[in-house]
């Protein structure tokens, strides 16, 4: 009987450091409750310092949390520099901070578009950037939280697809570019019921109907849950699991992509 208690107790990334934005709510929570939960130690980065508080005050001293906008322009190297002075080391990047605003292009507002691009692309691409050093040092890992939006078309969602679709491009083209020392990869989920859902700039009428239409489409029928995606990011940044597996895009959306 003590064999299958020893693997219930198996923490495969115990004694490693990894920094997820956005980890105040919704999937990048998730995510970092995941990672705990297999041993590691957490930078938890978001705008809002409540819900970090609290998602440390939960997880005790296995998560440091920082309070930071991933967009603003010197924000990478303070978190980078956070989770190093933390831990004493960073094996892995988790990039969850993403920006949402749905509607046709015709109307798009041009902050948008360039907000979602700040948010979706250039920083993601400067955290790696600045943990770059960290991560060959440890044979690191980077994980990006794209989306099914940047492989599919998107009528009314292209500004936020296109976004997306630059994001699944930096995935490939660093995973070439930073082989072999650091692995990188993509998960891209499907609808995700997370309160950036509600932030879309959508009216409650048009989010419910872009939810049925999205619940129709997906084979499985039904919103994917932040734990479903926080147990694929444990297993990518996991060696173990993971070690030859780099330049992946992984659609996690309930058959969404079929």
């Amino acid at each position: 009987m003590s064999e299958p208690k020893a693997r219930l107790a198996h923490r495969p990334l115990e004694g490693m450091s990894v920094l997820v934005t956005g980890a105040g709510s919704g999937i990048g929570r998730s995510v970092a409750e995941c990672l705990t939960s297999a041993g590691a130690g957490v930078t938890a980065v978001g705008r809002r310092a409540a819900p970090l508080a609290e998602l440390a005050a939960r997880s005790g001293e296995a998560v440091h949390p920082v309070t930071a906008d991933v967009a603003e322009k010197g924000a990478a190297e303070r978190i980078v520099a956070a989770a190093v002075a933390r831990f004493g080391r960073l094996d892995a990047v988790v990039n969850n901070a993403g920006l949402a605003r749905f509607g046709a292009l015709q109307d798009a507002a041009d902050e948008d578009f360039m907000a979602m691009l700040r948010v979706n692309v250039w920083a993601p691409a400067e955290l790696i950037r600045c943990a770059i050093p960290q991560l060959r040092r440890n044979s690191g890992t980077v994980v990006n939280i794209s989306s099914v939006g940047g492989v599919l078309s998107m009528p009314e969602r292209s500004c936020y697809g296109a976004s997306k679709a630059a994001l699944n491009s930096l995935t490939r083209s660093l995973a070439r570019e930073l082989a072999p020392e650091i692995r990188v990869n993509a998960i891209l989920p499907g609808p995700v019921d997370t309160p950036m859902w509600h932030e879309t700039g959508l009216s409650d009428s048009e989010r419910n109907e872009l939810a049925r239409k999205l619940t129709e489409a997906t084979p499985l029928r039904r919103f994917g849950r932040g734990e479903e995606i926080g147990r694929w990011v444990c297993a990518l940044v996991d060696p173990e699991m993971a070690g030859w597996m780099t330049g992946a895009l992984i659609p996690v959306d309930g058959g969404r992509t079929a």
